[in-house]
């Protein structure tokens, strides 16, 4: 295999450029290009679910489209899709915690 050029990255990159100049007041994400997916442009929200979802809104993605996963024994939700858009596949990652359940004490529903 070839050593990658930066002109491999150009989809990506151009696809970010897009993406600064038509959406500046969407939330910010973590922005990865790799030369491992040269046609790949990744979009990573920690902690933001609403900023995944914006992002998704705002590229067109269909909801249905999205995977949904929970890692770290459960304590991590993991929302993943990808689309196109100006020629580059993109990538929407999204992280946050599950919240913590409270227990409920035997005894103090209704009706007891």
């Amino acid at each position: 295999m070839r050593a990658r050029t930066l002109a491999d990255l150009s989809a990506p990159l151009m696809t970010l450029r897009l993406l600064a100049v038509e959406f500046t007041h969407l939330p910010a994400p973590c922005v990865e290009v790799s030369t491992l997916y040269p046609k790949r442009l990744e979009l990573t929200f920690h902690d933001d679910l609403p900023g995944f979802e914006t992002w998704r809104e705002a590229l067109n993605i269909a909801p249905e489209s999205v995977v949904h996963r929970v890692q770290a024994g459960g304590r991590t939700r993991v929302l993943r899709v990808h689309g196109t858009f100006a020629g580059a596949q993109v990538m929407l990652v999204g992280y946050a915690e599950v919240p913590a359940v409270e227990p409920v004490l035997a005894g103090s529903g209704v009706g007891s």
